[in-house]
């Protein structure tokens, strides 16, 4: 073999940091032991594979082309030697989830996952779906569990469960009385809805089309506690999972309505880099996930 581990280890923190000393310091190495090391692994196969420009290194179209394959064979490794050390197929794992998966149901799924390995670790962090999609695609996480549409060629989007939006308000709310809500009543209603950028908020949209731009949105919030209080304090309507609300309808804190003639359907889906290693970590999550 014509190349070392550690030469596309200093490849990739390379490639991150586009400056050979600060890649040095992230791998604990001396500038001329990770500068040597880049330039041979170059050298073999008389290839350049960053643009030098001063101190900083930007990745060329061959470099873009391997980092991919070289990440995947790093982590393989990694694997290998979790496996060797710990005697356990399942390392470290770290999964992404927008905010209805992450405080609903990807925590189920984690104590679950980490209750069949004892000592073994799951990173969970939560944000919206762009956000999510965006790491993934980077290799800051195995996997994302997201609630919206999302189409990119390194990415393998793939089908989850289905799930539903529904819009609610307070009891005390006039709307409450009402129950159906056709074209005017959702004109003239007062909007809380969740920020550009969720599966949520696309969702909305798209159920909303032909509305849209004459809709009157008092609040856009990150959080859907937040919605549901200010729901729940008379400030407007909202429109999130149902997943999100059915605590508060049975305690009758808020109130579904129905809006014929609007499709609030969606699906959740798994999101996972085309070149990503499939752990065995990674495939019983996808196989806890799907026993939900």
């Amino acid at each position: 073999m014509r190349y070392t581990l550690r030469q596309l280890e200093v490849f990739l923190a390379t490639a991150r940091t586009e400056n050979i000393t600060r890649a040095a310091e992230s791998l604990a190495m001396s500038q001329s032991a990770a500068s040597g090391a880049l330039k041979e692994l170059e050298q073999q196969f008389d290839v350049a594979l960053f643009d030098r420009a001063g101190k900083r290194l930007k990745l060329n179209e061959l470099g873009r082309v391997l980092l991919p394959r070289a990440q995947g064979l790093l982590e393989q490794a990694g694997e290998l030697e979790r496996v060797l050390a710990a005697h356990t197929e399942m390392g470290e794992l770290k999964v992404g989830a927008t905010l209805t998966i992450g405080n609903y149901l990807a925590v189920g799924i984690m104590a679950r996952y980490m209750s069949e390995v004892p000592g073994v670790r799951v990173v969970l962090e939560v944000d919206n779906t762009a956000h999510i999609a965006d790491a993934v695609l980077h290799f800051q996480l195995d996997i994302g569990l997201i609630e919206g549409e999302m189409q990119h060629p390194d990415l393998d989007v793939t089908p989850w469960r289905d799930d539903e939006l529904v819009v609610f308000c307070s009891p005390s709310h006039p709307l409450a009385r009402q129950g159906h809500l056709d074209d005017d009543a959702l004109l003239a209603a007062t909007w809380i809805v969740r920020e550009q950028g969720s599966g949520t908020r696309q969702t909305f949209d798209r159920a909303m089309h032909g509305l849209l731009p004459r809709l009157n949105i008092l609040l856009e919030l990150q959080h859907t506690e937040a919605i549901k209080r200010a729901v729940e304090a008379g400030l407007g309507i909202g429109c999130l999972s149902r997943v999100t609300l059915a605590e508060a309808f049975r305690r009758g804190s808020l109130v579904p309505l129905t809006v014929p003639g609007r499709d609030f359907r969606r699906q959740f889906y798994f999101v996972l880099h085309r070149q990503k290693y499939r752990s065995r970590g990674i495939e019983r999550w996808l196989e806890l996930c799907q026993a939900m």
